[in-house]
């Protein structure tokens, strides 16, 4: 054989030729033998360049030059923490609760630089609506002025202190109140 055959042209063949038709003039079976004898002669021929193909040293393929993934895929977003709480306002208060524990408290402003808040900005934060954060806000004043009567406002309380740990346990007594009232 003088050149080897290009996979995509069948020996013998120039690309884009069609086979002629079986002359109309044959029998049905006539022209049945001629369809399949061009078939075969296809076949072989499409076997052949595939043997060839198959054979002819090429350079393996580095896959990290060509797929590239991230070295570590984000965390998801965390789900949130549990709640012992049913009700929507206690939720809220618990949420907020565990929002000021982990992000942060502050005194003086509803956030902070470092995005600690106080407790109107973290009943803000977690609070689904308006009209829950609004009855949020109510029950945490209630639970507030059985401690401290007096206490005109949330803020009031808030900026009052100077660490965490009395308006966070306020913050859950209110949780605790608005179970209890079924809120």
């Amino acid at each position: 054989m003088n050149a080897s055959p290009s996979p995509r042209t069948a020996v013998g063949r120039t690309p884009g030729a069609t086979t002629p038709a079986p002359p109309a003039s044959l029998g049905l079976e006539a022209r049945l033998a001629a369809v399949e004898a061009e078939m075969t002669l296809r076949l072989e021929t499409a076997s052949l360049a595939f043997s060839i193909d198959s054979h002819i040293d090429a350079d393996p393929v580095d896959w990290a030059d060509v797929v590239r993934v991230p070295d570590a895929l984000p965390d998801p977003q965390p789900a949130p923490p549990p709640t012992p709480y049913t009700t929507p306002v206690a939720t809220v208060l618990h949420l907020a609760h565990t929002r000021l524990e982990t992000g942060g408290w502050c005194a003086g402003q509803r956030r902070d630089e470092d995005g600690s808040l106080c407790l109107y900005g973290a009943i803000h934060a977690v609070a689904p609506g308006p009209g829950i954060e609004h009855r949020a806000l109510d029950v945490l004043l209630d639970a507030i002025r059985r401690r401290f009567p007096g206490t005109a406002s949330v803020p009031e309380f808030n900026d009052s202190f100077s660490h965490p740990r009395t308006p966070l346990r306020v913050l859950r007594e209110a949780a605790d109140l608005a179970d209890a009232r079924g809120l």
